[in-house]
């Protein structure tokens, strides 16, 4: 799901009186507006951020403009900023579906996965059907199913480490954290794997030629002096994760 809440991704929250300023000589939330409508992250967050707190300001526009404050820290990579700003709209509203699957989506990229689980949960009591919040708490419970699977064999890598006469095998085994990631990966690609199978045989095949690729790739390059095993690992880990959402 893309970072909005209350309104598709790119588009302006319309507040209560629709694009027009308020007609409260004490509010002016025009700038708001423009500056939703511009998309503008700096300018959001300067000016949208003097209405969230304005008592003369309805309950409904306050949430929109916390949920566009939110958006634009997003934007900005500040998720701490963003998680609080959806926080106070649901304190102001809590049955808003779309604003929990917002927040859970920036739990689960700061890596607290309990947390996301639970808005996806939630977005999902408040909206059954929607299709975002149940394809995230779907993934992110096989995700949390599979680290739990994981933990059996923890700092213990997918390859015979007794056995192996490969450099790169030798340097995941002899590292926690590469053996870790070389664990995911398996699991994972075994996983995007069967599910592509199940439906169109191929499509499991090329997924496979991919992860086969990959490995050859990292057993070609490892020793040179440009490439990082870690790095290379977390992203392929991340690909995997990605196709398996999709």
């Amino acid at each position: 799901m893309a970072a909005s809440a209350l309104v598709p991704c790119g588009a302006s929250p319309g507040f209560a009186t629709g694009a027009a300023p308020s007609t409260d000589p004490h509010v002016d939330n025009a700038p708001c507006v423009a500056a939703a409508s511009a998309d503008d992250p700096d300018t959001i967050i300067a000016v949208c951020g003097a209405l969230v707190d304005n008592a003369r300001m309805t309950k409904s526009d306050r949430v929109k403009a916390l949920v566009a404050r939110a958006r634009a820290h997003d934007r900005k990579g500040m998720l701490d900023s963003a998680i609080a700003d959806y926080d106070a709209a649901l304190r102001l509203d809590p049955a808003l579906a779309d604003v929990f699957g917002s927040r859970g989506e920036l739990w689960r990229r700061k890596g607290d996965r309990r947390r996301a689980l639970a808005d996806f949960a939630a977005a999902l009591r408040l909206n059954p059907d929607h299709p975002t919040a149940r394809g995230n708490y779907k993934s992110l419970a096989q995700e949390l199913e599979r680290l739990g699977a994981l933990m059996v064999v923890y700092n213990k890598p997918s390859v015979d480490c007794a056995a192996t006469r490969l450099a790169v095998e030798k340097a995941i085994c002899a590292s926690p954290e590469l053996a870790n990631l070389d664990r995911e990966i398996n699991a994972v690609n075994a996983q995007v794997v069967r599910a592509a199978s199940s439906g169109n045989p191929s499509a499991g095949r090329a997924l496979q030629r991919e992860q086969d690729d990959f490995i050859n790739r990292r057993n070609a390059a490892f020793g040179q002096p440009a490439y990082d095993l870690g790095k290379e690992m977390r992203m392929r880990l991340d690909h995997l994760l990605a196709v398996e959402r999709h």
